[in-house]
């Protein structure tokens, strides 16, 4: 069975597990297929994602399209917010996303995000210990092949203790 949290920790040191979890992510999230959404590396707290320069993702002018370059973002964080929390414990869900364009993509683009011990414990563990629900604004920036700055991706996710949900998963 495909467990995307032993796979996630184990892609970060092995090729084959990393091909293993970008080949299951395609599955779970069929609106990405199409995009060729690749996760080309994996830390313990970061997350570096590859969103290929190909037809299916070019806009009308055959530069890279605004809304991909979205989902690439939303995708960055929601990883690494997975691979840092315990899907167990925590829920995360999207609130909404606020996205900058700097440049037009014209090659294939990167998007890094990452987090630090300081800033789950002081933006996520410690609010939800009196709060039942947070919401944390995660920047992510995507870059091309070449490093020109295409996007700022602010993503907004509402992280809630599971036991505090009241609707059925």
């Amino acid at each position: 069975m495909f467990d995307p949290a032993q796979l996630l920790e184990k892609a970060k040191n092995s090729k084959r597990h990393l091909s293993l979890l970008n080949w299951g992510l395609a599955r779970m999230i069929p609106f990405n297929k199409p995009h060729g959404i690749k996760i080309v590396s994996i830390g313990d707290k970061s997350v570096k994602t590859l969103f290929p320069y190909k037809r299916s993702n070019f806009n009308h002018i055959k530069g890279l399209h605004a809304c991909g370059l979205a989902t690439v973002s939303e995708f960055t964080t929601g990883i690494v917010l997975l691979s840092t929390l315990d899907a167990k414990q925590y829920r995360i869900i999207m609130q909404k996303m606020e996205m900058n364009y700097h440049y037009q993509g014209k090659m294939d683009s990167f998007a890094e995000f990452s987090v630090t011990d300081e800033w789950l414990e002081n933006e996520v563990i410690a609010p939800l210990k009196t709060q039942e629900s947070i919401v944390v604004n995660c920047e992510v920036k995507t870059h091309d092949s070449e490093g020109n700055h295409l996007t700022t991706g602010n993503i907004y996710w509402q992280i809630k203790a599971w036991n505090k949900v009241r609707t059925k998963a």
